[in-house]
């Protein structure tokens, strides 16, 4: 037994976790008897408490890249991301008053559909097919993320495989529980496991919170002094560079922009919103969540900061901050508090892909199938939109897969949400603040900014594997290299505003009366 505590989860761990996993599934199939409508399957009937919706937001915006990485990312620098969450309660506001009230203009179960009723149908196809492909492929990398935690809290388990059927294995066994649940419960399902589910690992964290002052001789007077001396309780960089990720700028800006646009145009959290019974109670869940989520970041960094002063280790020490928490988890907590704990970041993993299962479904259901089927039945309706679950479920998998290798895992999949949400959100402003926009000129400004962003994104990649251009080098190689250090937290904000003014310039030429205002 002490040679399965020195390497994973012991037995009765094991067992702690195996509860959770039947607990949570058989939890969410007491929902399955109550879908027989496209709105009880993806609305939820419309009958959530705010409350809940407002955990469910929480729980859909955390995985478990969010509760490996950001105690990773306060161990190797500082609280200096709280500012990007500060920029997220700034978002929220403008949601509330910008978007909330069109989307309960009318019977709309996705976000995409305020795009026909404002442009048309060819406006509302390129968003919500956007929506799909990114949506999907950022998924992917969260979904990896729990393979970083089984690796090493059930090692000995898999001691006799390789590192990739490892990690095929334990996206498997995620993938299919979540599947199980969702396929049948649909939104309803969702949103109550994952009031469950953010309990439990906002508790676990708790509880490693306890567990580290426990462990750090002087208990929290030892660990503020450590920490506060690296630094690590730094929150505000008020100096205006815009090549820095984590100012207060790019924070506040960036992070109003970035929330802006994946809360209000993206369907993982629109759906949610749309549940809600009442215009008033979707703004409430909204609002109480940034608060929520603010708590949240902070708890997760101070337990980077705690690892720091009980670790004293260089960051060069780990192989990557991401295994940073999951080590100290396995190798230094108490049986059971152990499995609670990984119970606790598999429970923020089922969260966040459940939610992605319930809007990719909905999204390819009611923006492709239903217009294509618009006379089908209910029975066969609620019966695709099952089946559409578990092909997303496939191609998450997939996706998950082939994400091995890739950096910091909560910077990769905000990188990747971002470089699609600028230009979302510029075509939902030119939808909801403009009168003059039309069709035509949104979607050249919608390709503008995404090709912005895109081409951001692929020289950030590109800089990875390549030298830095010499002084005689190409005018295009350097223009490339100046744009891939833009830091991911300005991307929404510039594909928005290039987005909006292009499109706004491209409807005044091109107004042919199209306008569907």
């Amino acid at each position: 037994m002490a040679l399965l505590s020195r390497m994973g989860l012991n037995r009765l761990d094991l067992a702690v976790v195996a509860l959770y996993l039947a607990g949570i599934t058989a939890f969410g199939l007491r929902f399955r008897r109550r879908q027989r409508s496209l709105r009880d399957y993806f609305l939820a009937g419309r009958d959530i408490p705010w409350w809940a919706i407002s955990l469910s937001i929480v729980a859909a915006e955390t995985s478990t890249l969010t509760i490996i990485s950001i105690p990773g990312l306060a161990y190797a620098t500082n609280f200096g991301f709280l500012q990007l969450v500060m920029g997220y309660i700034v978002g929220r506001v403008v949601i509330s008053f910008v978007l909330i009230p069109h989307y309960f203009r009318g019977d709309l179960f996705t976000a995409y559909e305020l795009m026909e009723r404002r442009f048309g149908p060819r406006l509302r196809s390129l968003t919500a097919g956007l929506f799909l492909i990114t949506r999907a492929a950022a998924e992917g990398v969260r979904v990896f993320a729990v393979a970083i935690v089984v690796r090493i809290s059930l090692a000995w388990i898999f001691s006799g495989m390789s590192d990739f059927s490892r990690d095929v294995a334990a996206i498997a066994i995620v993938t299919v529980l979540t599947l199980v649940y969702t396929f049948e419960g649909g939104m309803t399902a969702v949103i109550w496991t994952d009031v469950v589910q953010s309990a439990i690992y906002i508790g676990g964290t708790a509880v490693g919170v306890f567990t580290l002052l426990r462990l750090v001789p002087g208990g929290w007077t030892q660990v503020h002094q450590i920490a506060a001396a690296a630094g690590k309780f730094r929150v505000f960089n008020f100096n205006f560079n815009f090549w820095q990720d984590y100012t207060f700028w790019a924070g506040v800006i960036g992070g109003a922009f970035l929330t802006t646009a994946s809360h209000g145009t993206d369907q993982l959290i629109v759906q949610r919103l749309l549940a809600a019974r009442s215009e008033a109670q979707s703004k409430a869940a909204l609002l109480f969540s940034g608060v929520a989520v603010f708590g949240q970041f902070a708890l997760f960094l101070l337990v980077g900061a705690m690892l720091y002063a009980y670790y004293q280790m260089p960051v060069a020490a780990w192989q990557k901050t991401d295994y940073i928490f999951p080590t100290f988890i396995v190798q230094h907590m108490p049986q059971v508090v152990r499995g609670i704990m990984i119970a606790a970041i598999l429970a923020a993993a089922m969260s966040n892909l459940s939610a992605a299962l319930n809007s990719l479904s909905s999204s390819a259901i009611m923006d492709f199938y239903m217009r294509r089927r618009p006379h089908a039945d209910e029975r066969e309706r609620v019966l695709i939109s099952r089946w559409a679950t578990v092909g997303w479920g496939l191609v998450l998998f997939v996706l998950a897969v082939l994400s091995r290798g890739q950096g910091s895992v909560v910077e990769v999949g905000l990188r990747i949400a971002s470089v699609a949400y600028g230009a979302l959100l510029g075509v939902f402003l030119l939808g909801t603040l403009t009168r003059r926009a039309t069709e035509s000129g949104a979607m050249v400004g919608f390709a503008c900014g995404f090709a912005w962003n895109c081409f951001m994104w692929i020289s950030f990649l590109l800089r990875q594997h390549f030298p830095v251009p010499s002084p005689g080098a190409a005018m295009s190689a350097r223009f490339m290299w100046g744009a891939s250090h833009v830091p991911f937290t300005w991307y929404v904000m510039i594909g928005s505003l290039l987005t909006f003014g292009i499109g706004y310039a491209a409807s005044y030429v091109m107004r042919t009366g199209e306008s569907h205002a």
